[in-house]
């Protein structure tokens, strides 16, 4: 009797402990069959890339925490670089847009008790004082991604693009009345409800991405209709075309600066693991197929869809270029086409990781830079602004880093959703 009182003080003991590190077991929503898998080698754009056999690990669900920065303490930049608050005090500040005429929009937004709004920030002589910050549109729902292109703002809410009349220079669109010109599938799997936009060169198509409803199509494809996609469309809506398919979860996107290329980061599928499977950043190829639900990383299928008789379509499936690590969330994504950073950051990218939620110890939560050399990636990630995790039990975090936007004097802003702030980085010159 008192061996089992020991041994149930025990296993309560244990249970505790992983509750308060805010560590379980990560359900699954569908069974793959009960057999060895084994790991596999994918040569990417910056060489091969070896990825762990699906369950080498427990699939663990662990949320972090937020808590204070210490006294004194900010994020960690390389050596050269400084870090300073550039804005805060905003109700998770999601993305960034900066318009032709410098204005800053700040979309204020979130998967629950969303803000639902865009403020507009403008410092008219660059000292540091904002002369205008308010609300510039509210009442939206969830909206993420801002376009201003010709005399309309652009706002991509998590079901519909909508457009309205804007004179540059505009401080409010209290008074006017929005135009809805593309309706979205809207929600989705975990914090899928993003919709990015971008224009392009020529300003007469928007692409917009939208991220699956699901983990890996546990619901149906018929849940998945122009989901897991990047859409082109004309300005007012129209001509709406698949630009690119089998993306899980695309967010940021840019321009590749070098060769026009568009380029997007992805975050990958969940509960095959702790090290299954990495996010990405890849070029993206008008007509291409990236593999999700079915496959990742080229012609890896997923154990839990080997039932499914889709093998001309997983064979055509591409190897994105450039793997940013496992369950890291990979949401910002911008070039730098500035001058003030040292020459080996002209042309390459910048990836803001919100971090994971899907691994045992936590990944992500920084930014990380890809370096480019003629248009291509030449080398795997590398740590640029770091010191988000907090030291102690590895269960809390000082902040979730999300948008990467490069301001018009040539420095990078970073957009800490969670934390409420707008990081600025610079260059010491």
């Amino acid at each position: 009797m008192k061996k089992n009182i020991i041994l149930f003080l025990t296993i309560i003991a244990i249970i505790s402990c992983k509750q308060k590190s805010g560590e379980s077991k990560a359900e699954r929503e569908m069974e793959a069959p009960d057999k060895e898998y084994t790991a596999s080698t994918v040569e990417t754009a910056v060489g091969p890339l070896e990825l762990a056999a699906p369950y080498a690990t427990e699939s663990v669900a662990k949320i972090s925490k937020l808590t204070e920065w210490p006294e004194g303490q900010l994020p960690k930049a390389p050596e050269g670089f400084t870090v300073s608050k550039f804005a805060e005090g905003f109700d998770n500040p999601r993305w960034t847009y900066i318009a032709p005429n410098n204005d800053i929009f700040v979309v204020e937004s979130n998967t629950r008790k969303s803000a639902n709004r865009i403020t507009i920030l403008r410092d008219k002589n660059g000292d540091g004082e904002f002369e205008v910050r308010q609300p510039f549109l509210e009442n939206l729902n969830q909206p993420f991604g801002m376009l201003v292109i010709n005399n309309y703002f652009y706002v991509a809410n998590t079901d519909a693009l909508w457009r309205y009349t804007y004179k540059r220079g505009q401080t409010s669109l209290k008074d006017v009345e929005g135009e809805k010109i593309v309706s979205l599938p809207a929600g989705g799997y975990n914090n899928h409800w993003t919709r990015n936009i971008i224009t392009n060169e020529a300003k007469d198509k928007i692409y917009i991405s939208v991220g699956s409803a699901s983990n890996v199509a546990e619901h149906g494809m018929e849940e998945e209709i122009r989901r897991a996609n990047i859409l082109e469309v004309n300005l007012d809506g129209s001509g709406e075309v698949i630009y690119a398919s089998g993306l899980r979860n695309p967010v940021g996107m840019d321009w590749n600066p070098s060769n026009g290329e568009l380029w997007t980061a992805v975050n990958e599928r969940d509960k095959l693991g702790d090290n299954l499977v990495p996010d990405y950043i890849t070029s993206v190829k008008k007509g291409g197929f990236y593999g999700w639900p079915y496959s990742y990383y080229g012609q890896i299928r997923d154990p839990r869809l080997l039932d499914k008789e889709v093998d001309s379509l997983v064979e055509a499936a591409i190897v994105p270029d450039v793997a940013t690590g496992n369950h890291t969330a990979s949401l910002g994504f911008t070039f730098y086409t500035a001058d003030q950073f040292p020459e080996k950051y002209k042309n390459g990218a910048f990836v803001g990781q919100h971090g994971s939620w899907n691994r045992k110890n936590f990944s992500g939560y920084k930014v990380v830079f890809v370096p480019f050399e003629n248009g291509e990636p030449n080398s795997k990630s590398q740590d640029f602004l770091s010191g988000f995790i907090a030291e102690g039990d590895g269960s809390q975090v000082y902040g979730r880093p999300v948008g990467v936007t490069v301001a018009t004097d040539g420095s990078l802003l970073v957009n800490d959703d969670t934390g409420g702030v707008i990081w600025k980085v610079q260059y010491a010159q």
